[in-house]
């Protein structure tokens, strides 16, 4: 049976999407100095282990998708721009561009919509002030279902707008009421606590997950991996799924790896100390996919 290509997927298989490589967004060791500490990174990233290890998950994703493509330098925005999820939304009528809840992140929405327009990609539609949606904030649940959460990320006006531009194309949208946990100067992200990884099942944190988005869940069937708490701060529930139970995630978390391997899932990890613990972005924040592959 032929494949068919949707946007509207979390586990397909990856066939297009985009990076920033991190020398397009760290740039420099003087850069990442001299930013590191006024976006709350948690230390200043090593230059040259970053690039060793960005090259490492290059290589992963080179193996597994179709068609890699990459966003280009722009010295304007921010290290925190190789997270590149945030700054827009994939669906089967073009991408929608966010307005980033974080001020300065705030060129890096335009610049991606550039990018899509130079490759063809059209542009559904624009989130706009006062409203503010990061992609770590939506996710799939299936075709006709994308969870967003509400964060200090993400507001209801964004959210409002974010349901019209997804009802012309019969998609319904399930919000997800966020707690506080470490505040408005914190990365929470829906995505912090939720990473589907094939139709039914998904990597989760309980512990900080809305009790009506963790039953609704439920309701649809999902088998729900929980993170343990010690592996929650190195990143072990931010899972991409490279196709249906083929995982990414960063090494250091072997509870959870051996919980994914018992749900039949094969897991590849990559050193991320540099790439993805310091700045809170895991594998999921460092993608932007565009078309998966599912039967």
């Amino acid at each position: 049976m032929p494949k068919k290509l949707t946007a509207h997927s979390e586990y397909g298989k990856l066939n297009t999407l985009f990076i920033k490589h991190v020398r397009e967004g760290f740039i420099n060791e003087e850069k990442t100095a001299s930013e590191w500490k006024k976006l709350n990174f948690l230390s200043r990233p090593n230059w040259k282990a970053a690039n060793a290890q960005y090259g490492q998950f290059e290589d992963v994703l080179k193996s597994h998708a179709a068609h890699l493509r990459f966003f280009p330098l722009q010295k304007s925005l921010t290290m925190d721009s190789i997270y590149c999820r945030d700054a827009s939304i994939a669906t089967n009528e073009g991408m929608i561009i966010c307005r980033m809840g974080k001020e300065a992140r705030r060129g890096e929405p335009f610049a991606e919509m550039k990018a899509f327009q130079r490759t063809g990609i059209p542009i559904l539609g624009k989130i706009q002030s006062p409203g503010t949606v990061e992609g770590g904030d939506v996710a799939w649940l299936d075709e006709k279902t994308l969870a967003v959460g509400h964060t200090y990320r993400t507001n209801e006006s964004g959210i409002s707008q974010l349901k019209n531009l997804l009802n012309p194309i019969n998609v319904d949208l399930l919000i997800a009421e966020m707690p506080h946990y470490k505040g408005p100067s914190n990365v929470f992200h829906l995505m912090s606590v939720f990473s589907p990884v094939d139709k039914n099942l998904a990597v989760v944190y309980s512990p900080l997950m809305p009790i009506s988005f963790r039953e609704s869940l439920l309701n649809k069937k999902y088998k729900l991996i929980e993170v343990p708490d010690p592996e929650f701060e190195s990143m072990g529930c931010n899972v991409l799924a490279l196709a249906p139970r083929l995982c990414l995630m960063v090494d250091g978390n072997p509870k959870t790896k051996k919980s994914l391997e018992k749900a039949g899932c094969r897991v590849i990890s990559y050193r991320g100390e540099e790439i993805s613990v310091k700045g809170g972005g895991g594998p999921t924040c460092l993608t932007r996919p565009t078309w998966r592959e599912i039967g």
